[in-house]
């Protein structure tokens, strides 16, 4: 008799009454529940909630029974006739020091008509809420998502890494390191994070997001995959800029997921040196079929997926293939060798602190003075309330602009009447580079002990702070007047700036020995010998130093301003926080600074890691500002593809190396005056001195623990100096004798002594 009643309430229960599809909704929304609460309580996928809710599905026994009991008792508590708050997607905070990667949940916030009626509530439909699966954070850069995705799926019976590994693992992180959390009210649409790591285990693909959160993704192929990113998966990043757009989803494939997609897990030696796999390969056929499309550098380490955009909505995932030298072992270190979870990690912290990875650090680092300043638009409203895209003020423009000719690097179409080995001077092109000077030690310096580098944070970045660039096509003017506030290139001869004496403050002058000093005119320390061309930074430093300039001729830009600024105030503040995480925090007294220097990259080596991508994303986009052809049978002459960005600006690159050697040179200059010390060599960024002891604080002068104003000073902060390395006088007599090579720069040695045969710098 039993059985005969479990059978009818189970026909009972087959046909429990339930609300309307908006109905159901509402109640769930009025309570604060999100639908992953729900499913996780019914034991049921997020995606088939979401159909309940809009009517594609109904639900069946043994659900339907208890999804009707909780609907009945939501109804109780909230009435057709009573309002409820529009839903809040519950945002993940930053999990303790030492809690594990797992996030844990913030309730949303309520108002007073749900927290009462939540207070209240049966315990039935509060479980709902105890049975929730925490989702990743969403960081912070943009994304493109062209509809409100359909929920992903959360693997619930899929196989979980091996103990101490990915997500799931409670174990703590190695050192201080702290997810960053998103601020409350993140964006709903990409509430999985910027990316995924996309691994098959066991015949099963899982999708490993930022937060530790693990998806199971359903795709069978890659285009199917795509599709899912977009439209299911909740990934990607809101805008950098009001104007700009949203990032697309990153799809970050591992070796298992290649090969349960029909992808190679290397690159052949042909298809390494073509960075793509051929037009014909299967899966790029499939997508094709998918009326999908590449770009024109095809499918390689980098790819983009992409349909034509609709309007405002843009169809673009990005993907990233580590086992084909995506990541760059010389700034992710062994990236690509990380376990899914970790590499979620890595990645998603640094598209949260700087921007979600559009190719290489430099690449990324060239889109983010992009995303910063996009170069269009929306209008005000006409009569008739249409808005139209215009040009946004402050960026570079939708359009590409000539360079000057003295800009124009060898091969340019500006420099095709020259003869073919023609071979310009000083006084023809433009030669702003970093530093790489050294000198022979005089008697007195090989007396000391020790040879002390110190190199300058960020000093790329620094250099970019605040300065004034030009935005628009240079003007060519004749006999102009040096005016220091007007970005642009001037042919002048500064061979007249003395050295021996130099203006260092107002009426302050110092004599100097000018024979111990690089010139701040050349990269190689050389004084100039006549007219030449220089950056604005360059010409204004000699005003500076107290001498006249006299200008033969010049391409200013009228058109300019702060450009940079924001992009460095964004790559400075992912450096501060990620150093601060490895136990460096900015305005530390100089002996704990060197401190917490000291081993700092042992303390979380992904962190550590980190660091070195967000460096090399300003020095990589910096140089990308002045990309060369590369391959795709170019000729001398011929345009190549980079001169038809906007961003293909050699003159910003110019400013911003000169202001940097500029900085440099200022530095060594007060430190020169206030302590008669100079440098035996200087390399880019990093300046030798010799002194009596290992540290820099046996030659830097601090005083009541204050530094010389305007010199060198220990810290963390872009443009201030940390310890590079020492290496005893010995030791540099030593390699100089060995390699027979009395100029040989020890800056590029100083950090741990080994020395090549070669000299082919950085």
């Amino acid at each position: 008799m039993s059985e005969l009643f479990d059978a009818v309430d189970a026909l009972v229960a087959s046909r429990s009454a339930l609300p309307p599809p908006a109905e159901r909704k509402r109640l769930r929304q009025g309570h604060g529940l999100t639908l992953d609460e729900v499913a996780a309580a019914l034991r049921v996928r997020r995606a088939t909630v979401s159909g309940w809710e809009a009517g594609r599905t109904e639900p069946r026994p043994p659900e339907r029974d208890a999804y009707a009991r909780m609907l009945k008792q939501l109804s109780e508590l909230y009435p057709a006739d009573v309002p409820v708050p529009a839903e809040d997607t519950a945002v993940p905070e930053e999990p303790a020091v030492g809690a594990g990667p797992g996030p844990s949940v913030v309730e949303p916030t309520q108002d007073t008509v749900a927290s009462r009626a939540r207070a209240a509530a049966p315990p039935a439909v509060e479980s709902a809420r105890a049975c929730a699966v925490p989702a990743g954070p969403a960081a912070e850069p943009g994304s493109t998502t062209p509809h409100p995705p359909t929920p992903a799926r959360v693997s619930a019976g899929a196989p979980r890494p091996p103990a101490g590994v990915g997500p799931m693992s409670r174990r703590p992180p190695a050192g201080p390191a702290r997810t960053t959390a998103p601020a409350v009210g993140a964006d709903p649409r990409f509430e999985n994070g910027p990316l995924v790591v996309v691994d098959a285990v066991e015949g099963q693909v899982l999708a490993y997001c930022v937060g530790g959160l693990v998806l199971d993704v359903p795709a069978k192929s890659l285009p199917a995959l795509v599709e899912w990113a977009l439209r299911e998966a909740r990934l990607g990043q809101p805008r950098l800029s009001g104007s700009g757009k949203d990032a697309d989803p990153l799809l970050v494939l591992t070796e298992a997921a290649l090969e349960r997609y029909g992808l190679p897990v290397a690159l052949t030696g042909e298809e390494r040196l073509a960075g793509r796999i051929p037009e014909g390969h299967k899966v790029i056929k499939q997508l094709t079929r998918a009326n999908w499309q590449l770009t024109k550098r095809g499918f390689g380490p980098w790819g983009r997926v992409y349909r034509p955009a609709q309007g405002s909505e843009r169809s673009c995932v990005q993907v990233c293939i580590p086992s084909w030298d995506a990541l760059d072992t010389r700034h992710w270190a062994d990236a690509a060798q990380l376990a899914p979870a970790d590499l979620a990690r890595l990645l998603g912290l640094y598209a949260s602190r700087v921007m979600t990875p559009r190719g290489s650090t430099a690449v990324t680092g060239l889109e983010l003075m992009t995303a910063l300043h996009p170069p269009t638009r929306a209008s005000r409203p006409d009569a008739a309330g249409k808005r139209y895209s215009e040009h946004n003020p402050g960026s570079l423009g939708r359009d590409p602009v000539d360079c000057a000719p003295c800009e124009a690097p060898d091969g340019h179409p500006l420099l095709a009447g020259l003869p073919r080995f023609h071979q310009r001077t000083a006084a023809e092109v433009l030669m702003e580079e970093a530093y790489d000077w050294a000198r022979p030690l005089t008697d007195t310096e090989c007396l000391h002990s020790h040879l002390v580098g110190i190199d300058v944070n960020m000093a790329f970045a620094a250099g970019a702070n605040g300065l004034t660039v030009g935005l628009g096509a240079p003007e060519h003017v004749r006999q102009p007047v040096f005016d220091a506030k007007l970005p642009g290139s001037w042919l002048v001869d500064l061979s007249h700036v003395d050295l021996s004496r130099v203006q260092v403050a107002k009426d302050t002058w110092a004599q100097l020995d000018a024979s111990l000093l690089p010139s701040p005119f050349t990269p190689g320390g050389e004084r100039p010998t006549g007219p030449a061309w220089y950056a604005t930074p360059t010409v204004a430093y000699a005003v500076e130093l107290g001498y006249d300039v006299h200008p033969v001729e010049a391409y200013v830009r009228r058109d300019n301003g702060r450009y940079l600024d924001a992009w460095y105030q964004r790559l400075r503040d992912a450096y501060l926080a990620t150093m601060a995480d490895l136990g460096v925090h900015a305005d530390l007294p100089p002996q704990e600074f060197l401190a917490a220097m000291d081993g700092y990259r042992h303390r979380d080596p992904q962190l550590a890691t980190l660091v070195s991508a967000i460096k090399a994303t300003v020095k990589g986009g910096i140089g990308k500002l002045r990309e060369r052809p590369r391959g795709e049978g170019w000729k001398p002459g011929q345009p190549w593809r980079a001169l038809a960005r906007p961003t293909w600006r050699p003159d910003i690159r110019a400013a911003v190396i000169s202001r940097t050697r500029i900085n440099m040179h200022r530095k060594i200059v007060k430190h020169a005056a206030f302590t008669g010390q100079y440098p035996v060599a200087v390399l880019s960024d990093c300046a030798v001195y010799a002194c009596d002891g290992p540290s820099p604080l046996d030659f830097l002068p601090y005083r009541d623990g204050k530094p010389l104003p305007g010199g060198f000073k220990l810290g963390i902060n872009p443009g201030l100096v940390k310890h590079e390395g020492t290496q005893s006088v010995l030791w540099g007599e030593g390699v100089r004798e060995q390699f027979d090579a009395p100029g040989l720069n020890l800056a590029r040695y100083i950090k741990d002594g080994t020395v090549t045969h070669t000299d082919n710098g950085e």
